[in-house]
């Protein structure tokens, strides 16, 4: 049977008229879909137990579930999520003192090709349904409050696969998360992080969500860039930069560049030179991620001094600059560490 989650509202009050019932049902089935996030048509109580086992003999709700769960000594946490055709994501709680963020996944493995990321090495399966987007949060939004006592206060895209690839299904995802109706989260607390691909950034901008952007950028040098992330040679820093700059004439939002400095690779002064003229080109920040590795060997983080170097020339230029200190590395939950190791 089908999830009733595919069903907008809309197609909700069409169905419930083609049962006898009124519109206004659907507004209270949507209710507990998407914002009590409900898993069960039977628990639907304000529903009759007729019209319940109506619904039931077509729809039906397939939740995630978590399939292993590992805590870090930090705090962060690792659910395995499984799908309900029994397929795996992963999903992280990253917890601060003042904040606990969702690092959620898009689909089941990655579209694109990035030499420093584990998920990259994994097949792209398929991409996720929106349900299975929201359920990532609704699932983190409970785990926030069971362990640390407070709401989930942000989202971000930045799990296994690359959201833009799933456009459709991450947005509606979000006007999901963000809607009253729904969990009726702050848009300005949601991030969507791409590798960059040009139309989509246009086409999010187009859509109002309110949402910030990231760009994994790692290199400004376009040569070098297309080494770390050989997808990338079909979408030029140019064509890029000016997605970008539409982003921020349409949405006024400052872009954030995620760069991780690798020894040896993109540790040099020009490296950083190269940065700071892209960053120059429309209103940006820096976040500097630290490494985290996957085992090849090939990509290592960089010593103290190459990123002291980054920052001291970076706010020089009047770049603000963060450094992303890696959370979760020993359970494998670190950026660009995602790639189901638990499964085996």
């Amino acid at each position: 049977m089908k999830d009733i989650r595919i069903l907008s509202l809309d197609q909700l009050k069409e169905y419930f008229v083609t049962l006898g019932e009124k519109p206004f049902r659907a507004k209270q089935v949507y209710d507990w879909l998407w914002s009590k996030n409900l898993h069960s048509i039977d628990e639907m109580t304000n529903l009759s137990k007729s019209l319940r086992e109506k619904i039931s003999e077509e729809y039906t709700i397939n939740p995630v579930s978590v399939d292993l769960l590992q805590k870090s000594t930090d705090g962060t946490i690792k659910n395995g999520v499984k799908l309900h055709d029994g397929l795996l994501v992963e999903s992280v709680l990253i917890p601060t003192e003042t904040r606990t963020t969702a690092c959620v996944s898009s689909q089941v493995g990655c579209s694109l090709n990035c030499e420093f990321c584990a998920t990259a090495k994994l097949k792209r399966m398929r991409n996720l349904e929106v349900a299975e987007i929201v359920d990532q949060v609704a699932l983190i939004d409970s785990q926030s409050r069971m362990y640390f006592d407070r709401p989930l206060s942000n989202i971000v895209f930045m799990g296994m696969g690359e959201p833009m690839m799933n456009y459709k299904n991450v947005v509606e995802a979000i006007r999901k998360i963000t809607q009253p109706e729904g969990l009726g989260m702050s848009p300005r607390r949601i991030t969507v992080s791409t590798s960059g691909i040009p139309k989509m950034i246009k086409m999010l901008a187009d859509d109002e969500l309110r949402v910030k952007l990231a760009l994994s950028l790692h290199s400004a040098i376009e040569v070098k860039r297309n080494e770390i992330m050989p997808f990338s040679d079909k979408f030029p820093l140019t064509d890029i930069m000016e997605a970008l700059q539409y982003w921020y004439q349409k949405t006024g939002s400052v872009i954030t560049f995620e760069y991780c400095v690798w020894k040896g690779i993109n540790d040099g002064d020009e490296d950083i030179k190269a940065l700071i003229r892209y960053c120059k080109q429309v209103p940006s920040k820096v976040n500097l991620i630290q490494y985290n590795p996957i085992g090849d060997g090939k990509y290592d983080q960089c010593n103290k001094q190459a990123e002291e170097n980054y920052i001291r020339q970076l706010e020089n230029a009047g770049i603000t600059v963060m450094v992303r200190r890696s959370r979760g590395g020993d359970i494998d939950a670190a950026c660009g560490q995602l790639a189901n190791k638990n499964a085996d």
